[in-house]
């Protein structure tokens, strides 16, 4: 597997280890050992490294990627041309079996750097020869994220500011790598060449001011959406970029993603019941957060 040690990935590794599997997992950094696990170490721009981390492997499991990235150059090293180096070491080797793991994003190919780099990613897959299944998760939260917290430490002042319109769709970490352990085992076999969009099965999604109630139940307190218009956030996003150059966190690119209108996911492209359910709502997963933030 990619991406072992990123948020999806490190809860997803758990739960593999937990029914079973050996993992063989890329690792830019030396790694604690763990008994089940075999790091490589190497990226997704090393083939030697890539050549190992797929020897022998009865399935591989790409979950790396960049959300962020200064430039064209970086989306594209990050998402497009790390998937398609992956696939390059699968097909040296004779692997067939790919669960990749793309994003909401790659349907919106035109609107954003990101979403380019997604939807490149997934040309990659499909054109290739193996028997691949694609997950597009929408925005993702759980335990050791970074990014529902930093909400989760404005909202506490009774604010949650959010882009000026739209809805979205949650999955909590959980739910996703239980899905994806699902496919890399043998019911996964069934569901090759297949693009599915999951979800915590909340229909049409979470508006803004919904976001705000639900972060407002997990905190036990009242929080107001604040609506901020697309221009403000852009000129954010500049000055942030002026102030850290490369290393922004908002960026121009980033805004445009946030403030298209619809990221939900579409019910006619979930998995089958009889495969996987999501079990934890938006309001429990929320809470078990705020309860792990207050701590």
């Amino acid at each position: 597997m990619t991406g072992a040690t990123g948020f999806v990935g490190a809860e997803t590794l758990e739960q593999l280890l937990a029914a079973g599997f050996e993992v063989r997992a890329l690792a830019r950094r030396p790694q604690p050992e763990r008994a089940g696990v075999a790091w490589v170490a190497g990226a997704l721009d090393r083939p030697d490294a890539l050549d190992d981390l797929v020897r022998g492997a009865d399935v591989v499991l790409h979950i790396a990627g960049v959300v962020n990235a200064p430039d064209r150059a970086g989306f594209e090293a990050g998402n497009g041309q790390g998937t398609a180096n992956v696939i390059a070491a699968m097909e040296r080797a004779g692997i067939r079996r790919l669960v990749h793991v793309s994003s909401l994003a790659a349907r919106e190919r035109d609107l954003s750097l990101y979403c380019w780099s997604k939807a490149l990613a997934e040309d990659h897959v499909r054109a290739s020869a193996l028997d691949w299944t694609i997950v597009r998760p929408p925005a993702i939260y759980g335990p050791r994220d970074t990014e529902f917290r930093e909400l989760l430490r404005v909202a506490r002042l009774g604010l949650l500011p959010v882009p000026p319109q739209g809805r979205a769709s949650l999955i909590h970490v959980g739910d996703l790598a239980r899905l994806l352990v699902l496919l890399c085992g043998e019911a996964g076999d069934a569901y090759g060449g297949t693009i599915w969009e999951v979800d915590d099965d909340r229909p049409g999604g979470l508006s803004h001011p919904e976001l705000a109630a639900a972060f407002g139940l997990a905190l036990g307190r009242r929080v107001r959406p604040l609506p901020l218009p697309r221009r403000l956030l852009m000129g954010i996003a500049r000055l942030d970029r002026a102030m850290r150059g490369p290393r922004a966190k908002l960026t121009p690119d980033r805004v445009t993603y946030m403030c298209h209108p619809d990221w939900v996911a579409s019910p006619d492209k979930k998995p089958p019941p009889s495969l996987w359910t999501p079990a934890i709502a938006h309001d429990r997963g929320l809470a078990e957060i705020a309860v792990e933030f207050r701590r």
